[in-house]
């Protein structure tokens, strides 16, 4: 059997494909759905009656933060060009049956004992820890089914990215779809086709499912899917434990200031500007993978900015306040308390995004007081958003506007629940599997208690942020975003910048986040790191998952990858040397805080366990 069709051999699909595109041109969509019926006064599609039913009736609908009629729309898309391009379509289906047959008779050979030298047909992803027990390879059934089901997707997903009449970003959001629903009906989600939970429901005598059905009823009042042990946590008790003094508090922020370590600290300090989309503490988990930590063991005086969690009361915080209320406030009050000119600034994610444009402000401002800015998994450019663009988009931002609205801010489960989707084997099914399938608790890990302890948004802030910064993408256009009556123009940074993306980020693609290197003046040293989003940042020298360094001028970040070189260990340990370069002399420690600014409690203050 061939691996392709010879298209001069096959006539019958060309005379297909001809009678389709008349078709295609005489109507002005093809309907391969059943006829709408009538209902009252209403037509009603009887195969999306049918998704709504099932949606409804769906256990985990609240952990997914998808739409029935996504996935309706996704599958008319594929059917409508497997119509279309039947040719495309049999050559798919032409190597599918081909590779079906080898597993066939592989399967066959290992049922009857014979195992030497049997590759498998179809192999998981690189990643896909879905079928790493070893049952699924050592019992034919399983093995069969597993390689059943790869072999499909892997098909179904080939036959998708070949669809055609889409622009980009509608064939992102297309195969995305498709793979959610592939992964929803894996194997290794089910009971029955699960030897894992089948071995298990024989040991238990089925006690597994009991205790997965209250895990599940617990999970579905709270809204989310428990992740990790709750009760193992708790800032201020074992994460956030850096001894330190909230300085300064407004409606928006808390400042925080921490205690040195040494007995002489680098003239300019530092100032975090973490998130708000979370809380600051994925910067001060645990004493042995606290980045602040480690930075005060290393002579830095550090400040760290604590966003309120916001509530009702906070629908009229715009962005505008996020910078001067924030950003602009606590560099007045890093400087007053250190009695340093020169202060060191870093963003994190949407927080980089903040500093992104305080620099060009205080520019304008003939303001000198930020000395270098480092930049964590933060875009400037949003022309490539990378997987969130399936979730952000007009109607959906108008859906998050309207949602808002009615509530005073955006309920923080609503954008886990959405985020968790770009993970969803990693972050969903298998905490489905583990927690309701195998009736077990999750384990203690303290990313995921931080992932799980989300904030909410303020209105009118967020709001301005989705319009203005990620669906507009005005940062990069010199004059069109304007804070506080300053005309905003990445141009005019001309500082020194650390950037550091992340190889398998799923927010901030590491491509999105080098653009940096070409939107402003100063110069940039540009750092990729391993893992993703947040296993990437935090990453002590203990852990070393390697980086990548390139400071030779470029045009493209494929361009610099090709060029880069390889290292091992933390780029913590890099990024400290570049630190110091820029952080003046060794001087005496500053006072924790000063008589304009007195410590108001202890680190990790109030407003990081607000609920």
């Amino acid at each position: 059997m061939v691996d392709s069709l010879d298209k001069s051999q096959n006539y019958p699909f060309e005379a297909w494909n001809k009678f389709i595109q008349t078709t295609l041109k005489t109507s002005s969509s093809v309907q391969p759905m059943p006829l709408p019926i009538l209902d009252g006064s209403k037509f009603v599609d009887p195969w999306l009656s049918m998704i709504n039913q099932a949606w409804k009736t769906n256990p985990y609908k609240k952990f997914l933060s998808l739409e029935p009629a996504e996935f309706t729309e996704a599958f008319q898309q594929l059917w409508t060009d497997t119509m279309a391009n039947a040719f495309n379509t049999m050559n798919n289906y032409s190597h599918f049956m081909q590779q079906y047959a080898e597993l066939m008779t592989t399967e066959t050979m290992k049922f009857w004992g014979n195992r030497n030298k049997l590759e498998a047909v179809a192999q998981p992803e690189k990643g896909d820890k879905r079928f790493n027990a070893p049952e699924w390879d050592e019992y034919a059934v399983f093995d069969s089914l597993k390689q059943f089901y790869l072999l499909t997707a892997t098909t179904l997903l080939k036959t998708t990215s070949e669809a055609r009449g889409l622009d980009e970003k509608q064939q992102h959001k297309l195969i995305f779809y498709i793979r959610q629903f592939l992964d929803a009906i894996s194997p290794t989600n089910f009971t029955f086709t699960n030897p894992l939970v089948i071995e298990e429901t024989v040991k238990s005598g089925g006690q597994n499912l009991v205790a997965g059905m209250q895990h599940l009823l617990r999970d579905i009042k709270a809204g989310q899917i428990k992740m990790t042990d709750t009760e193992a946590f708790a800032p201020g008790r074992n994460l956030a434990i850096t001894p330190g003094q909230v300085v300064y508090r407004n409606t928006l922020i808390e400042l925080i200031q921490y205690t040195p370590t040494t007995a002489k600290v680098h003239e300019f300090p530092i100032l975090f500007l973490p998130h708000w989309i979370n809380r600051y503490y994925i910067l001060d988990l645990q004493a042995h993978n606290s980045l602040i930590k480690f930075l005060v063991d290393q002579g830095f005086t550090v400040f760290v900015i604590s966003w309120k969690n916001p509530d009702a009361s906070c629908a009229d915080i715009t962005f505008d306040d996020y910078l001067t209320m924030g950003s602009l406030k606590a560099l007045e009050i890093v400087k007053d308390i250190t009695g340093s000119k020169k202060v060191n600034t870093v963003g994190y994610c949407i927080g980089g995004s903040l500093l992104a444009m305080t620099l060009p402000y205080l520019e304008a401002k003939h303001d000198d007081t930020v000395n270098s800015g480092t930049f964590f998994v933060s875009m400037q450019d949003f022309s490539d958003v990378g997987e969130t663009s399936v979730f952000i988009d007009e109607p959906q931002v108008a859906l998050m506007d309207g949602q808002m609205q009615s509530q005073g801010f955006l309920d923080s489960r609503q954008m886990a629940n959405m985020f968790n989707l770009l993970r969803d084997n990693d972050l969903i099914w298998s905490n489905v599997v583990n927690n309701y399938l195998l009736g077990k608790e999750p384990p203690a890990f303290d990313l995921l208690y931080w992932n799980a302890d989300g904030t909410r948004m303020a209105p009118k802030a967020h709001s301005y942020y989705l319009h203005n910064i990620y669906l507009e993408n005005n940062l990069i256009k010199p004059g069109k975003i304007v804070l506080n009556g300053v005309p905003i123009d990445l141009n005019t940074i001309k500082q020194d910048v650390y950037s550091v993306g992340t190889e398998q980020d799923h927010l901030v693609p590491w491509k999105s986040a080098w653009r940096i290197t070409k939107l402003i003046k100063g110069k940039v040293r540009f750092i990729l790191g391993g893992s993703g989003h947040i296993a990437g940042i935090i990453n002590p020298p203990s852990k070393g998952r390697g980086y990548w360094t390139n400071d030779k001028p470029v045009s493209t970040a494929e361009d610099w990858f090709e060029g880069a070189e390889a290292h091992k260990g933390s780029w913590w340990t890099d990024w400290v040397e570049w630190l110091k370069i820029r952080s003046g002399k060794l001087v005496d420690v500053p006072s924790m805080g000063n008589e304009k600014y007195q410590p108001l409690v202890p680190a990790p203050g109030t407003y990081v366990l607000e609920k």
